[in-house]
């Protein structure tokens, strides 16, 4: 198979752009799982109705496995902030009602988020009594069954030639509790070092989602422990250090 127009590169997958068709190459040692897992997780959000790029194969070509997708063509969210930056406040406000949406579809079939969490605190770096903390923390807050995006931020969000919003990359995408999810996007905004970005999001989405400013943000020490254990280098510290200041 001769692919040639990479539009990403990740670490363990390639994405190109074929006969406009989105195929994803993983690497010959990414676990079998992942994949089916993320491909499941695309439909599972396809069926609820979502506008995603629909899943269309899964092959395995040359001892790597192959995902092929729908191609949305437009531009990404991020990018148009960047250009467009009088209509920054707009498009935050589509981002985020986005969002919103996303999270008032119930679903049992995803992982659960507070598994997940679970999973990755107990894997963290944090010294145990901190572990213990967060392990107690996370089982007594209210259980929800809301369609979480995991790593919802602007370059996920794609602005379609026909006008419509289409969100990517549902490979973390759990059920749980919406507020987990939206301190996950404050922390990215946070680490991406858009301080102000990152609590005039959060102001908008308590607004439009009616949820507490403190109640997000009690999840984001939680969440700052999980992400710890799979962010890019040189993250690790600061995401520590979120989980120590915001417990307290």
């Amino acid at each position: 198979m001769e692919l040639k127009n990479v539009i990403a590169k990740r670490e363990n997958k390639t994405v190109y752009l074929e006969n406009g068709k989105t195929i994803k190459v993983f690497a010959e040692n990414y676990p079998k799982s992942f994949v089916m897992n993320e491909a499941f997780n695309q439909a599972v959000i396809e069926e609820k109705g979502m506008n995603v790029p629909g899943i269309l194969e899964i092959k395995l070509v040359d001892g790597k496995l192959v995902t092929v997708s729908e191609y949305v063509e437009g531009e990404s969210l991020d990018s148009l902030m960047e250009k467009h930056p009088e209509k920054f406040d707009e498009y935050l406000e589509k981002f985020v009602e986005l969002q919103v949406e996303y999270q008032s579809k119930f679903t049992l079939s995803l992982m659960r988020l507070s598994d997940k969490l679970h999973f990755q605190i107990k894997d963290s770096a944090l010294p145990a009594t901190t572990r213990y903390d967060f392990h107690m923390r996370l089982d007594s807050m209210p259980k929800h069954h809301k369609i979480c995006h995991g790593d919802y931020n602007p370059s996920n969000v794609i602005v379609g030639n026909d006008g419509k919003y289409y969100i990517l990359d549902w490979s973390h995408a759990t059920n749980g509790n919406g507020s987990g999810d939206a301190a996950m996007t404050y922390l990215l905004f946070k680490l991406d070092g858009k301080d102000e970005i990152a609590e005039k999001y959060l102001d908008l989405y308590c607004e439009k989602s009616g949820v507490e400013k403190n109640y997000v943000k009690q999840w984001i020490p939680m969440v700052a422990a999980s992400h710890s254990t799979e962010c890019r280098e040189g993250e690790t510290e600061r995401l520590k250090e979120w989980a120590q200041e915001y417990s307290n």
